[in-house]
């Protein structure tokens, strides 16, 4: 089997993880900006934590033959302070050129505060100026169904945002239809105590059709699984399906989202 993790912090997992992705059919993992567990003061800690992911992050991964790609942005978490973000923003365009940078994300809402969504404007802007594919975080729990709806309005009301160029990630049953409908790519997480199990996102897939959607682990720091995806993968051989639409569901599918950058290539043995 072989598929793409969308949506991984990498800087957070040991080699240990990387090396069980491959083994278990991983071909490429993408690491869009996160909060790092606690709050950051500075743009240098932004700059420092870009050449991160851009830089070194890559270096790591290539040791287990992994392809690694990153997004950039300040997350929705840290965007309280103005200043601190306008600064942030205004760092992510010279870094745009490294050639493992995707696009603008995980941007989105947390608190669904003016101050993020003023934020998330900012980020728009950016990623519409250079044509960057965009990655959007819902906010959790209570506040996700208004966030993502905050988010898609926000989205529609700008006029150079392309919603096929656009994922909407984070997703439940009572925000997906929602992302899906107004064109826009969605992202289901699988989370072991939050978000979606295996099963829950397979039955969304169902519901849904699987058109214009990813899996992913957002592994992390906290509690998650860097093996998320494949363990779907057993979820959906339990009901059945057969392994071509499985890879369309865990690899064509990213890699149809994800190819709209030219920087996104694999190598002729995860292709085929």
């Amino acid at each position: 089997m072989r598929y793409i993790e969308p949506h991984g912090h990498m800087v957070s997992r040991t080699t240990d993880d990387y090396e069980a992705m491959v083994l278990a059919g991983c071909q490429a993992v993408c690491e869009p900006a996160f909060w790092a567990g606690f709050d950051r003061t500075s743009a240098d800690g932004f700059r420092d934590y870009f050449r991160q992911i851009t830089e070194y992050e890559p270096a790591r991964a290539a040791k287990f033959l992994l392809p690694h790609f990153s997004w950039l942005c300040i997350n929705p978490k840290e965007a309280e302070d103005l200043a601190l973000a306008a600064d942030v923003v205004a760092l992510i365009p010279e870094f745009l050129a490294k050639p493992n940078v995707l696009g603008i994300g995980e941007i989105g809402l947390n608190r669904n505060t003016r101050n993020e969504l003023k934020v998330l404007e900012w980020h728009i802007d950016v990623a519409v100026k250079h044509d960057q594919l965009i990655l959007v975080h819902t906010p959790h729990l209570e506040d996700k169904l208004k966030g993502t709806q905050l988010i898609v309005d926000v989205l529609k009301s700008h006029p150079g945002v392309k919603p096929g160029r656009v994922i909407i990630d984070h997703v439940e049953e009572h925000t997906i239809t929602r992302v899906l409908d107004h064109g826009f790519w969605a992202g289901i997480t699988l989370y072991p105590d939050s978000k979606s199990s295996p099963p829950r996102a397979v039955d969304m897939v169902e519901i849904t059709g699987g058109e214009r959607l990813w899996l992913n682990s957002a592994c992390d720091w906290g509690v998650s699984d860097p093996l998320a995806v494949p363990k779907a993968a057993l979820e959906m051989r339990r009901r059945g399906y057969s392994a071509d639409w499985i890879d369309r569901m865990l690899y064509r599918n990213p890699l149809q989202f994800l190819s709209q950058c030219p920087k996104f290539r694999l190598g002729e043995a995860s292709a085929g």
